[in-house]
């Protein structure tokens, strides 16, 4: 049995047993997502789970103070709200859309519905839970211990691994609730990846024009989040994991 293609181009969904795909396409819609919209509030109820395709999606905690800070980033690596399906259905901070795209909705009822029939699904999106938690724990750690520099390298690649484009759509300001410092912070340290040759700004872009160059300047968290990622997909393992106990 064959499925819509673009279903498909999320990596989540395509690691899924073929079985698990079925049960859930009938319910799946594509819907573009426009920079800058805000998907959810902070404990706003919430009736759709997002694949994104080639869209990205950040998770932000708004403070008491008014400011916002950056808790996590969703491509088409994987999914947000499933935390909310399984349990409360409230966000848990707000979604604002950060790189315009595609993505796949499903209703938050279904899904919770097809995980209680269905433990093989269950246990693979769990699964991504997981390596998104210890994902966001590793981030924790970074944020502590390595250089401005070495984070800003480690979200750039984070961002580019998601997307098929060497211009990320990324101003200074993003990029400042993102590491969790001030603007003029940021500004110093992508002049110093520009004059390195590692980039090039233009005003609410950032190309990256040396890869290689950003991989060895970044620090160690990035190639561990890497590696956990790669844990989850992939089609030579779906197959024995998902279908284990079937």
């Amino acid at each position: 049995m064959s499925f819509p293609s673009s279903h498909r181009t999320n990596q989540l969904l395509s690691a899924l047993h073929p079985a698990e795909l079925a049960c859930l396409e009938p319910h799946l819609e594509r819907v573009e997502l426009k920079k800058g919209g805000v998907l959810y509030e902070t404990d706003e109820s919430m009736p759709f789970v997002y694949f994104p395709h080639d869209a990205i999606v950040s998770l932000t905690s708004v403070l008491p103070e008014g400011k916002s800070v950056e808790m996590a980033i969703f491509g088409r690596e994987g999914m947000f709200g499933l935390v909310s399906a399984l349990t409360t259905r409230r966000s848990i901070g707000r979604f604002v859309v950060q790189i315009p795209g595609i993505a796949s909705r499903i209703y938050t009822d279904v899904l919770h519905r097809e995980f209680e029939e269905r433990p093989n699904l269950r246990d693979c999106f769990l699964r991504y839970a997981e390596v998104l938690l210890a994902e966001t724990l590793q981030v924790v750690a970074c944020n502590t211990a390595h250089s401005v520099e070495a984070r800003c390298c480690r979200l750039l690649l984070r961002v580019l691994d998601r997307v098929d484009q060497a211009t990320l759509p990324i101003t200074h300001e993003h990029l400042s609730r993102m590491l969790g410092v001030q603007r003029s912070t940021v500004s110093l340290v992508t002049s110093g990846l520009q004059s390195a040759g590692l980039i090039h700004q233009r005003r609410g872009a950032i190309t990256v024009t040396d890869r290689s160059g950003l991989e060895r300047a970044v620090c160690g968290c990035y190639e561990i989040a890497r590696q956990r990622s790669k844990q989850l997909s992939y089609p030579q393992n779906r197959e024995a994991h998902c279908a284990q106990n079937r």
